[in-house]
Parts: C-alpha cells; sequence; structure tokens
C-alpha cells in the first residue's frame, strides 16, 4: 500500500474524528517477484510490516491516534498448514510493535480459553516487562452455522477444543440449534475470560460478520451492558477506557453502528450500488438508505435481543443464507466466504505441490476430474472435500469434464421431498421435507459458451425449464458494457433449496440470484488470478493458465425439475 493511501486515510479517520486505529500489515504478496512496489516515506522507511505502520502513525500524528495491534493466543502463520505456528515465536514481534507505540492488543478470534489464558500470561511475563502493562483485548465470534465454523477455524488456525465440536455435532443438522447452543458456548467462554488475570480493562471484541443478534444474547446473558439512570449513555472515544466495567467493541457500552453501509465484499466486487444497503424484512421504502443519528438505548438493545418488535424481528437469526449462492440482502452476504478476501488459502509452494504444474487443458481436466471422485481433496476454488451429495451426481459432473471439457466447481443433485433427517440430503428441525433444484457452475471455453451452450438453453424447448447466470473473467468490457449475462431479470431470486417444516414458514437456506453471482464472478477469478501466480513469470504454466482465464466464461445453470432428477444433466449433455 502507497504511503499516500495510509495518509489520506489517517486524515480521513482524523476529519471525522476517529481516534481508534487498529495497524495491520494485511496480507503479504504471494512471492517477493510478485509483489507491488514497496513505498517509501520521505526518510527512506519503508511500510513492510505492523511495526513500521505504527511507528508511521507516531512519527505523523504523535498521540492522537489510539492504536491497537493484532495478537495470536495460538500463533501466527501465513500457510494452510501451519507447522510452525507457536505464540513464543510471535511475542518479539508483538513486543516490536509495542515499543513502536501500540497503545493496546486485540487478538485473533479463538474458541480455547486455555490457550488464551496462556497467551495472557506469556506476554505479561515476556523479557524486560515491555509487554507487562499492555491491554489485551480477546477477539470472539459468535457461532452462527456448523460448516461455517469449520471453515472459518481452518481459515485462522483457531483449535477447535473437542468438547465444543461434540456439542454441535449433535445438532450440526439444525442451524437454529447450533446457534442456540453456540451461544451457550460463546457466554461460557466470556465468563472464562473474565476470570483471566490480565491487564487494562475486561473488554470483548466480537467479530460479528454483520449478525448482531447472536453478539445481543450473549451480552445481555454475560451482563456486558452497563446499567443506566437514563435513556441515554456517553461513549467514550477511546478503546483503552480504565472503567473497570467490561467494553465491548473498545466502548464502555454496547455500540450498534447506524449510518455506515455494512461492508459485504471489497469494493471492486460490488455490484452497481455503491454502497449494498441492508434491505429491512419489513420497513418504510426509505429505511434502508436513511442513516439513523441517534444511539440506540438500552431499553432498545435488550428489546433487540429478545426479538421484541420490529428491531427485535428485523435482528433476528440471520435467515438469509449466506456465502457463495447467498442473499446480498443478509447482512453477512460476503463476509463468511471472504474471510481473509479471495485466496487460495494456499502457499505458492503448497500450491504446485498440490496442483503439480498443469501445461494444458488435459491436465486441468484431470485436476478437476480428480477432486469430483474424491482423489483430489481441493481446488483452488474450494476448502475442503465435496460434500455426500455430490456422490449421487459425480459420474454427470465427470462426463461434463471429460467429453465436454466443462470444469465444474459447484453443483447439487435434484431431491423431491425427502425427510429433514435424511443422513444425505437432510438439515433442519425434524418432522421437515426438503427439497433441492439441480444446478451447476462451471468454467466453460468462450466459444463452447457463445456458440453451444448458450444458444440450446435460450432455445425454445429448453428455456421454460432453466435459469442461468454467465459472465467473462472481465466481467466489464474496455467501453464500460456490462458483460454479465442471465436468463432472468436482475431482481430474480432462485431458490434452489428450500424446507418445509412443521410450525415454521418455508426456509430457503440456498438461492442463486444475480448480485451474489456477480461478486463470485470477480472473486472466482481472482482466485484464478493468484494460481497463476504460484508459477514463475516465464513458466509455461503461469502463461497457460492466463490463457485458459482470459478464455473462460464461469456460467451456472438451474434446472427447475426439481421432480425430474436427471433433467439437468440430460440438458447439458444434449447441448
Amino acid at each position: 500500500m502507497s504511503q499516500a493511501v495510509v495518509d489520506d486515510a489517517l486524515q480521513a479517520a482524523r476529519d471525522i474524528g476517529v481516534k481508534n486505529i487498529l495497524a495491520l500489515r494485511g496480507d503479504p504478496p504471494r512471492e517477493h517477484e510478485y509483489a507491488s512496489e514497496i513505498q517509501e516515506t520521505g526518510d527512506g522507511e519503508k511500510l513492510v510490516w505492523a511495526a513500521d505502520l505504527v511507528r508511521y502513525i507516531r512519527k505523523t500524528h504523535g498521540n492522537y491516534f489510539c492504536i491497537g495491534v493484532a495478537g495470536y493466543p495460538e500463533g501466527h502463520s501465513d500457510e494452510s498448514c501451519p507447522v510452525d505456528q507457536d505464540p513464543v515465536h510471535d511475542i518479539p514481534y508483538l513486543a516490536e510493535k509495542v515499543q513502536a507505540g501500540a497503545d493496546f492488543i486485540m487478538t485473533q478470534l479463538f474458541y480455547d480459553v486455555e490457550a488464551y489464558s496462556n497467551y495472557v500470561s506469556m506476554v505479561q511475563n515476556w523479557q524486560d516487562g515491555v509487554l507487562k502493562n499492555v491491554p489485551i483485548i480477546p477477539g470472539l465470534m459468535p457461532i452462527q452455522n456448523y460448516q461455517i465454523l469449520k471453515r472459518i477455524t481452518k481459515l485462522s488456525h483457531a483449535k477447535l477444543p473437542l468438547d465444543i465440536l461434540h456439542r454441535l455435532e449433535g445438532v450440526k443438522g439444525d442451524d437454529e440449534k447450533v446457534k442456540r447452543v453456540g451461544v451457550d458456548i460463546m457466554s461460557e467462554i466470556v465468563e472464562k475470560v473474565k476470570k483471566t488475570k490480565s491487564i487494562g480493562p475486561k473488554g470483548f471484541h466480537f467479530y460479528t460478520l454483520n449478525l448482531e443478534k447472536a453478539v445481543s444474547f450473549i451480552v445481555e446473558r454475560c451482563q456486558l451492558i452497563l446499567p443506566s439512570k437514563s435513556e441515554g449513555i456517553e461513549q467514550d472515544s477511546s478503546a483503552i477506557d480504565e472503567t473497570e466495567n467490561p467494553i465491548i467493541n473498545g466502548t464502555s457500552s454496547l455500540h450498534l453502528s447506524n449510518g455506515t453501509p455494512r461492508s459485504r465484499r471489497a469494493s471492486a466486487r460490488r455490484p452497481s450500488s455503491p454502497h449494498n444497503h441492508v434491505v429491512p424484512l419489513s420497513s418504510s421504502p426509505d429505511s434502508s438508505t436513511t442513516p439513523h443519528t441517534e444511539e440506540p438505548s438500552p431499553a432498545i438493545t435488550l428489546a433487540i435481543s429478545h426479538g421484541v418488535g420490529s428491531l427485535g424481528r428485523e435482528a433476528t437469526w440471520d435467515d438469509y443464507p449466506n456465502g457463495r449462492f447467498g442473499d446480498a440482502r443478509s447482512p453477512a452476504f460476503g463476509e463468511i466466504d471472504g474471510y481473509g478476501g479471495p485466496s487460495l488459502h494456499q502457499s505458492p509452494s503448497a500450491a504446485r505441490e498440490k496442483w503439480g504444474s498443469p501445461k494444458n487443458r488435459s491436465d486441468l481436466s484431470n485436476l478437476f476430474k480428480q477432486h469430483v471422485m474424491g482423489q483430489l481433496d481441493q481446488l483452488p476454488w474450494s476448502e475442503g472435500g465435496l460434500n455426500e451429495e455430490t456422490q449421487v451426481i459425480k459420474y454427470d459432473l465427470c462426463r461434463l469434464i471429460e467429453e465436454r471439457g466443462w470444469w465444474t466447481i459447484a453443483s447439487q443433485p435434484a431431491v423431491d421431498g425427502v425427510s429433514s433427517d435424511n443422513a444425505i440430503f437432510g438439515w433442519g428441525p425434524r418432522g421437515g421435507f426438503v427439497f433441492q433444484k439441480a444446478f451447476v457452475e462451471m468454467f466453460i471455453p468462450e466459444h463452447d459458451w457463445k456458440t453451444v451452450l448458450r444458444p440450446y438453453l435460450t432455445s425454445p424447448a429448453i428455456a421454460p425449464e432453466v435459469s442461468w447466470y454467465a459472465a467473462p473473467s472481465s466481467s466489464t468490457s474496455n467501453d464500460g458494457r456490462d458483460l454479465l449475462e442471465s436468463s432472468d431479470s436482475a431482481t430474480a431470486v432462485n431458490s434452489v433449496t428450500w424446507g418445509a417444516f412443521p410450525g415454521k414458514e418455508i426456509i430457503t437456506p440456498t438461492i442463486v440470484e444475480e448480485v451474489s453471482f456477480r461478486a463470485w464472478v470477480d472473486e472466482a477469478f481472482g482466485i484464478w488470478t493468484e494460481w497463476e501466480q504460484c508459477y514463475p513469470l516465464e513458466s509455461m504454466s503461469r502463461k497457460f493458465l492466463r490463457q485458459e482465464r482470459e478464455n473462460l466464461w464461469l456460467v451456472n445453470v438451474i434446472s427447475h425439475g426439481f421432480r425430474e432428477e436427471r433433467r439437468l444433466w440430460e440438458i447439458l449433455m444434449s447441448a
């Protein structure tokens, strides 16, 4: 990042009265040869590490800002297989950041309280006492979904204690129960952390992913909201509050941000609107775009946690699906799959070892086929093995790869009303029934898309049966035209998984629609670019992967005949 960008950001923070800064290094370049030019300050300092950034902020702005830095209770690692992950290795770097001018430490998320307690003790007793009086704010992420929890702990390298894992495995098919058990677990963690001997206030930083309901329950249950004598609570602008009462997100009371649109994905991957405003389930037409100016009172905050009133109803468990095929209206849209930004989650050396050095389409087809057949645990666009339900359609996927040269990265079979406790397809509360439309998402050569598949999907005989979305690696032309194509209108929403349960409305945990597909197109091709950069600049593999990326379209095809389990695959192979 250039010095000018840093200067502009710091000045913008001062202009609006922001005093608390969390100074992070950010993601490093894949390898030195792919790094952007490192910008230097006037006297030759390089902004390479977090300590450099802290030092630069102190030099240019004195003591105006209260600066926080990251701490890693279980050790920091840039690798997906962190062999050397050890907090002891990190402490000297933490000490350097503090000596550069940091005021407090905010930790990476954790679920292992023993690891956190050991880390606090290690920091406070470090050599020469340089870290003894630095406050440590623990970072906690509420549990929203079993699979998301497994992904997040894998990406962040956080240990999931067996007792927590066992409690969640018993309810993992029912998201509502997972969230309730998650509130119990996180509340227990908060109470244990309260007892940890540490310097400064006992504060907590919650990684919410813009989902406030679970946090509200935890805050209330653990009595983290200060009692007030009036409706208003005075806020302290400093992140380090010298009160003995708990703090949350750096303030002396619960602070629910109003007036600032919630960030979902990087600006480069936003759809046409400059901000993706949250769309309430029921509100006046202007409520989603008009910022609030008043701080919510404790009564309102407690009402939210109880689910009382319109705020309570709108702040309930996030019923919108999240992630790759999520609903863009969800407050968490892009926050979960986008954790850490689009990335291979592999170092260059690990990527080369896992996927070899492809030099032609046959090499790539073999990789995709091996993944579908369970012989390769991961592709650049996945974080683990395939779901059990993929076994039902794996030979259909292999035919697309082998016979058509269309590389599949996401799919699901059609399901017509199986029991919600079905071992493969079931989810949600017992006594319900679940349904699925078959869909597949794949990389297709531009020629195949324009001359083979698109004409067939738009033919009078097939068009009523399907919906589709498609875009090239650059979804905007040089003259500014939008290149994304779709069978549906921009506002259309395709539910591809839904369930009917006793005492509940129909639940749709998976949808495909334009906004989320558009965001995923940029992310998917961004991951492809990162894969290219794992190989030397002039290598055949790098040149080949770049040529393929520039020639490919990402296409998602949905068959509406959920009672016809073979129909999607018949359509695709008949094109």
